[in-house]
């Protein structure tokens, strides 16, 4: 039984592990992946409260 072509896809964009949760994150890989959220977070902040000043 050979796997459809959209698994093939999923499993090339994802290194295999697709939205199942089999691989954890360990050191630097881990580390970044908290910094990222973080940035995230602070960007989405500073994004709305400019929006709110600059409608003043």
């Amino acid at each position: 039984m050979q796997p459809q072509k959209q698994q093939d896809a999923l499993n090339a964009l994802s290194g295999g592990a697709v939205f199942s949760g089999q691989t954890k994150k360990r050191g630097f890989e881990a580390l970044m992946e908290k910094i990222t959220g973080v940035l995230l977070v602070i960007f989405f902040v500073l994004a709305i409260i400019l929006v709110k000043l600059s409608s003043k």
